[in-house]
């Protein structure tokens, strides 16, 4: 405590106060428990158990499953917790503040990395029972379960410790989200792609192999060789351990460096300068709201290198994924080649960053308090957010492009058809436009900016890591898939309900609530129909549900703007 200072402190006690500290906490564990409920069912149905054996077998699937997840999870929710943390106290101005009082940068850095990590660091502990509860069926070992759970907190603070060093560095929030999230991209690439170009130096190779958290934990769910994983296991939390210190340090060096921004003092040296000195009017489109975002730098001098850093990332995948053939034993769960895997990854790293770039056109106009003004503007509702989704469209064209000119390349080599081509095209701007509401949705109807960007980026990662783990629970069942429904039902309801609720927080509409209901059984049937191969069928109803949706957030925002704000009720 006394190394952390009064930060944690602060929030250690107020943060159990507060109903979403429990809802969370339950509602994690609520989630494992309908998962493993919907891999009962899957796997077994309402067949009888004959012998021990196949509850074991269950349990080491079980286990893998919750492993990884978790590891997902808890990466996820690390790096978006410290870097908003850190983010919304610039927003704010009030990092200033904590700079100008006698707190040490130690207890600045370690408060603000400790504050971030106490709610991660919560489900951590609240899983480890349902750990043990998948001890009991069987298949799994308790030294396997010790090396999971050491891999995912080491993992968990390294994640957590790169966000928060992000966010001090950078001034911007839609900078610190996006540099955040590519780097935890960009150094699992060049962590594999390093142990390739190693591979004549064995032990160097090998060490820098085991800095990817997956890589070492798929080791131990190996239930024939985890023992001799284990080793390179505990080597690799030694390692993400050293590196987490490594970057704590190095932020805590630099706090006084990257702050106050350079940005301040140009503002202030500008402000002295101007005196006397005659600034030429810019020509200011109709439409002010669009004119801002696409001919000004309201998102920071730095994005350009965001974009680089984007496509140089996409060069890589693409260039490591057409190196494997285009069909055969390499393909991802046994139906996807490596091209189609790097072309969805790109997709989904794509529709993340337009999600961020939305949320946070929204969060910055509410914490530089420009946002309510607008309601006494001359700015219909139309204008402001039709000129921040083509802002957003505009901002995000390379990260948007990129997937799409992939797409085009294996078009013309015959690794995808016209027809096809066609209808992941359409699918995927869907998306795109899908993710850029919910990011303008959720900016507008909440009032906190790090609860509104932990809301979208949390709906868009939990609707990918539902539709991944229910590709992989289908596959394992290997049964018809009309009769998979019903096993299906608690995880598709339980996604309705999480959906309605974060769509329908502060301004609830039938519509909104009609989506949360349609979207995860439309989800369910082109997850279905993909695998049957029949295209067309995911097409239109991928378009359907997350076009509809898209269309149920848009209405109410362009419609009655106020209404969008909170500021009066619809009735």
């Amino acid at each position: 405590m006394y190394l952390i200072g009064p930060l944690f402190r602060r929030e250690a006690l107020t943060a159990p106060r507060q109903l979403s500290h429990f809802l969370t906490r339950a509602g994690y564990i609520g989630a494992f428990a309908v998962l493993i409920y919907t891999a009962a069912q899957t796997t077994f149905g309402f067949q009888s158990i004959r012998n021990i054996s196949q509850v074991a077998r269950f349990g080491s699937l079980i286990f893998q499953i919750v492993a990884v997840v978790q590891l997902l999870l808890l990466t996820f929710f690390s790096v978006l917790f410290a870097a908003g943390n850190v983010a919304n106290e610039k927003d704010r101005r009030t990092l200033l503040l904590l700079l100008t009082t006698d707190l040490r940068d130690r207890e600045l850095v370690l408060g603000k990395l400790c504050a971030s990590l106490l709610l991660p660091a919560v489900l951590w502990a609240v899983s480890i029972p349902v750990f043990l509860l998948i001890y009991l069926l069987g298949g799994v070992s308790l030294g396997q379960i010790g090396a999971v759970l050491a891999i995912t907190a080491a993992t968990a603070v390294l994640a957590g410790t790169w966000g928060t060093c992000v966010a001090f560095w950078k001034e911007k929030t839609f900078q610190t989200l996006s540099i955040s999230l590519l780097g935890v991209v960009v150094f699992l690439a060049s962590v594999e792609g390093l142990g390739v170009l190693l591979t004549s130096v064995p032990n160097v190779a090998e060490a820098i192999r085991l800095l990817n958290p997956f890589r070492a934990i798929l080791g131990i769910l190996d239930p024939f060789n985890w023992q001799a994983e284990f080793r390179p296991a505990m080597q690799s939390v030694l390692e993400l351990a050293a590196l987490a210190a490594a970057i704590t340090v190095a932020t805590i060096i630099q706090l006084r460096v990257w702050n106050p921004s350079r940005s301040v003092t140009e503002h202030a040296a500008k402000d002295d300068t101007a005196a006397g000195r005659v600034r030429h009017a810019r020509v200011v489109w109709e439409s002010p709201v669009i004119w801002r975002e696409m001919r000004t730098r309201a998102y920071g001098r730095k994005v350009l290198l965001i974009k680089l850093a984007f496509v140089l990332l996409a060069g890589f995948l693409i260039w490591s994924a057409l190196q494997s053939p285009l069909t055969g034993s390499s393909n991802s769960l046994g139906i996807v080649p490596a091209a189609g895997a790097a072309f969805i990854g790109l997709c989904l790293l794509s529709l993340m960053l337009v999600n961020t770039q939305a949320v946070t056109s929204i969060t910055s106009e509410r914490d530089a308090a420009t946002l309510e003004l607008l309601l006494v503007t001359e700015i219909t509702a139309k204008e402001f957010i039709y000129g921040k989704l083509g802002g957003v469209l505009y901002n995000s064209k390379e990260l948007i492009l990129t997937p799409w000119a992939f797409l085009i390349y294996l078009t013309t080599i015959g690794a995808c058809t016209a027809e096809n081509f066609v209808y992941i095209s359409i699918g995927f701007f869907t998306l795109v436009m899908f993710s850029a509401l919910l990011g303008l949705h959720s900016g507008l109807n909440y009032g906190s900016s790090r609860t509104a960007i932990a809301n979208s980026l949390g709906t868009m990662f939990f609707l990918f890591v539902g539709i991944i783990l229910c590709m992989i629970l289908i596959l394992q069942a290997r049964s018809s898939y009309a009769l998979q429904l019903p096993s299906f039902l608690v995880f598709i309801v339980g996604g309705s309900l999480a959906l309605g609720a974060s769509l329908n927080a502060r301004t609830p509409a039938p519509a909104l609530w009609l989506s949360a209901w349609v979207l995860p059984f439309c989800t369910f049937y082109a997850i279905t129909s993909f695998l049957l191969g029949q295209t067309l069928g995911v097409c239109l109803f991928i378009t359907a549900a997350y076009g509809f949706t898209a269309i149920a957030m848009l209405v109410p925002a362009v419609s009655e703007f106020d209404i969008a704000l909170g500021k009066r009720n619809a009735g």
